[in-house]
């Protein structure tokens, strides 16, 4: 019987922030400057006929928690909310909070503590030397990985040690 062969090694480095980034819209503005000025020298290539740009948003994510407390301070209730966009977070977030009806049900008084949400947002970059990998922005942390080459690491983190909120 034939044995498998290695034929790369994948790899994947994180980096736990200092400070977690205070809000969605702290991290989007990092994300926003890289997809508009592409810091780390990623090339658009060409898939299935398909031409992509140099890096580019493959998923993101954000998450978050409306409370509901009753007149004696008690936690009656909570909804989660999970959306595909930050706008839509928003969105579902302030409706939620403006609904007397699930107000009322729930028995108590609703709140949104934004230190608790969450949000993920993976860019999918193709560097120079043909390797595509990915970034990926989390409140707490930022992870590099799917990449093999060294020098893809090394220009991420050389950049990311010029952005003060990256600490």
């Amino acid at each position: 019987m034939a044995d498998f062969v290695s034929k790369s090694v994948v790899k994947s480095a994180e980096r736990i922030l200092t400070t977690p980034f205070a809000s969605k819209d702290a991290m989007n503005t990092i994300i926003g400057n890289i997809l508009a000025d592409n810091p780390w020298g990623c090339t658009p290539y060409v898939s299935g006929g398909e031409t992509f740009p140099a890096v580019q948003k493959s998923s993101e994510y954000y998450t978050g928690t409306v409370i509901y407390e009753n007149d004696d301070g008690k936690q009656v209730g909570r909804v989660s909310v999970r959306c595909p966009g930050a706008a839509g977070f928003d969105s579902n977030i302030a409706t939620i909070l403006a609904n007397n009806a699930i107000s009322t049900a729930m028995g108590g008084v609703s709140s949104h503590d934004s230190s608790e949400d969450g949000f993920t947002v993976v860019l999918k970059c193709h560097a120079a030397n043909g390797e595509l990998f990915n970034v990926t922005f989390k409140r707490d942390k930022i992870s590099v990985s799917s990449y093999e080459s060294d020098s893809i690491l090394n220009t991420v983190e050389a950049w990311a040690d010029t952005i003060g909120a990256l600490a």
